[in-house]
């Protein structure tokens, strides 16, 4: 039974696309015979014609990969787009590493393993950019001042 007409007639009415009306098999006879807006209108209201739901665009997969990411998967080289320095920006670099520096000097001070005068020259190379690391600043401070960290 076509019933091609009274689905034209019903998104027209409804506003919605004729893939989403849905019209019941078993009183297809009664659809059939339907011909007005009103006869339609009628039938919507007894539910043998209803409106299926909008399809969506699925979010499962961009969950699921994001889930992942929170575990620290997909990071690697075939993901990357862009330098090192896009991802982590030089500047954030240096802060981090000085940071660490500068709490490093800050505990050798505090302990008394290294004097005012000596943590003031650390400090100073440090800023300046002298040191790679700590075990740059242990290193310098066994040649320099013979004591060990």
């Amino acid at each position: 039974m076509k019933l091609d007409q009274q689905k034209r007639l019903i998104s027209r009415i409804l506003g919605v696309g004729k893939k989403r009306i849905w019209l019941d098999p078993a009183r297809a006879k009664d659809i059939k015979e339907a011909i007005t807006r009103a006869d339609l209108l009628a039938l919507i209201e007894e539910g043998a014609i209803k409106i299926k739901k909008k399809r969506g665009i699925s979010r499962f997969r961009a969950k699921k990969i994001q889930e992942q990411k929170r575990k620290g998967r997909r990071r690697g080289p075939g993901s990357r787009k862009g330098k090192k320095s896009a991802r982590v920006p030089h500047a954030q670099v240096w802060v981090n590493k000085i940071r660490v520096q500068r709490s490093f000097l800050k505990e050798l001070k505090n302990t008394g393993k290294i004097t005012k005068t000596q943590y003031r020259k650390l400090y100073l190379l440090s800023k300046g950019g002298f040191f790679r690391s700590i075990s740059h600043i242990k290193l310098y401070i066994d040649k320099e001042f013979g004591v060990k960290v």
